[in-house]
Formats: C-alpha cells, structure tokens, sequence
C-alpha cells in the first residue's frame, strides 16, 4: 500500500514504518556517484561510434535502475523513492543575512509632550523612515502646530518632505534618505490591485 509520502515522491522520514504491520519493501540501493568511473551514470548512453544504444535485460529490476535520474556529484541531501534528489525548501543552507541598516521608526510624544526632532533629523539621514504620530496631543491644537513647525524647520534642514496619512494631519511621515515615495498614485487597499 502506498502511503502519503511515497504518493508525493518524497522519502518516508519515519523509515517506511507500515501501520498494518507488513514488513516494508526493500528499494534498490542507488549506484554509487564517485566521480572517478563511468558507472555513476544512471542513464543509458548512446554509443558515438556505433550509434547503438546499451542492451536492457528483461529484469525488471535492472530497467529501473537504468530508469533512475543521474544523482549530482556531490549531493548530500535526501533521495526519493524514485532515486531523483529531493531539495527540500525549508532547509536554508545559505549565508546569514546581515543586519537590515534601515528601520520603520513610530514616534509619539513623550511624558512632557515634547518631540525628539533632532534625534528624528538623524535617523532620516541614515536612511530610516519616521512616522510621527501627534493624536495623544488631541486637546493641544496650539502644542500640535507647534510640532509641527518643529518637525516643518527640521525638515527644511534635511531636505526630506513630510506627507500627512490622514485627513486631520496627525499622522505624518518622514521618509528617509534614498526613500522614494509615490504621490502621483493615491490609490489604496486592494480593490486598486483588483481593477
């Protein structure tokens, strides 16, 4: 009976364990890949001399061995039923990424209501984007332009734009160095992705 594993192609990680209790069959032993002989070729060559392909014998056993994919020299990984390699994509084997130099900072106000400009003017010229967020100050519209005059004069300096993400101007966004920002296109959610 073939199970899950073998209906996908994929090597039983449970060894072939049959829960009616049969013994497994046992599968043909993939031919060696050393590199050095002509014997890790799996599949039949054709005779460039004599343009006769190899004889296959009536062993059934034979032909699937002959009917089996040439295994990569060097290949380590897991092999499935069928002798073919098996990469499995969860598996990451390559480099470590290095640490990500731009971040997506959230600012609100601080204890005294203050806004850290010159910290926030830094971390722009490093390339990170800042999103200010001034609706704690909901019943403080004079400290809100106020910060926002702040944020304006920093902005100056730095040469970066800050855009409002609502309609009241409490959210903005800074972004930062090298950060390229749509304005032609205003379009939001999905239903602009579905049209």
């Amino acid at each position: 009976m073939v199970n899950l594993w073998q209906f996908f192609g994929l090597p039983d990680p449970e060894g072939n364990i049959n829960s009616a209790g049969k013994k497994p069959k046992k599968k043909p032993k993939p031919v060696s890949t050393d590199s050095t002989t002509e014997q890790h070729l799996l599949i039949p060559k054709l005779n460039l001399k004599t343009n006769e392909t190899p004889v296959t014998s009536n062993n059934p056993q034979k032909t699937s061995i002959l009917n089996l994919k040439q295994v990569p020299v060097g290949w380590t990984g897991p092999i499935t039923s069928d002798g073919e390699p098996f990469h499995d994509l969860a598996v990451h084997n390559g480099p470590r990424g290095s640490l990500p130099t731009r971040a997506l900072r959230y600012v609100s106000p601080d204890k005294m209501n203050r806004i850290p400009t010159r910290n926030i003017g830094k971390r722009i010229l490093q390339g990170d984007t800042v999103i200010v967020d001034l609706r704690p100050l909901v019943h403080m519209d004079s400290h809100q332009a106020a910060c926002r005059r702040e944020l304006k004069h920093m902005s100056d300096e730095s040469g970066v734009p800050i855009f409002s993400l609502d309609q009241e101007d409490k959210l903005l966004m800074i972004p930062g160095c090298d950060v390229l920002v749509e304005v032609a296109n205003k379009d939001l959610g999905i239903t602009a992705l579905l049209h």
